[in-house]
C-alpha cells in the first residue's frame, strides 16, 4: 500500500485529518502527519517531513500532501534529506482534505503509486453537492 503524508502548517490541522482517514480506512493505510514548524508553531518542517516519510515509507511509495506555500518546499527538502532509497515519494497539489479522503481510499484497494496521485488530484473536480 502507498503510505500518505499530510502536511500543513497546524499541527493540529493534520492531526485531526490523520484521526478522520484512519478511521475511513480502519487503520489500514499507513498515515503520518507532519504539521507545524520545528517547536510547534504554525510552519512546516522538512525534518518533521522527513521524519513522517520514514514513518509511512513502504515498496509502494509515500504520497505528500501539503497544504499551500510552503508546505512544498519543505517537502521538496525532505525528500532530498532521504537519499536514495528503494520507494517513489510523490508530492501532490491535489487539495488537502478532499486528497487525503480519496488517496486513503484508493491505498486502502492496492491501486499503484501513480493512480492514488491521479486520484487525490481528481478530488479538486468532486461535485460540492451530492444532489
Amino acid at each position: 500500500m502507498v503510505g500518505i503524508v499530510l502536511v500543513s502548517h497546524s499541527e493540529k490541522l493534520v492531526e485531526g485529518l490523520k484521526e478522520l482517514v484512519g478511521q475511513l480506512s480502519g487503520g489500514v493505510v499507513r498515515v503520518a502527519a507532519a504539521g507545524g514548524g520545528p517547536q510547534g508553531e504554525l510552519g512546516t518542517s522538512a525534518e518533521k517531513i522527513h521524519a513522517a516519510i520514514l514513518q509511512v515509507a513502504g515498496p509502494d511509495g509515500v504520497l505528500i500532501l501539503v497544504d499551500m506555500g510552503s508546505a512544498t518546499l519543505s517537502a521538496e527538502t525532505a525528500i532530498e534529506m532521504l537519499g536514495e532509497q528503494d520507494y517513489e515519494v510523490k508530492i501532490s497539489d491535489a487539495p488537502l482534505v478532499e486528497g487525503a479522503v480519496v488517496s486513503v481510499i484508493h491505498s486502502g484497494i492496492g491501486d499503484p503509486l501513480a493512480a492514488v496521485i491521479s486520484a487525490a488530484e481528481s478530488a479538486r473536480h468532486m461535485p460540492k453537492n451530492l444532489e
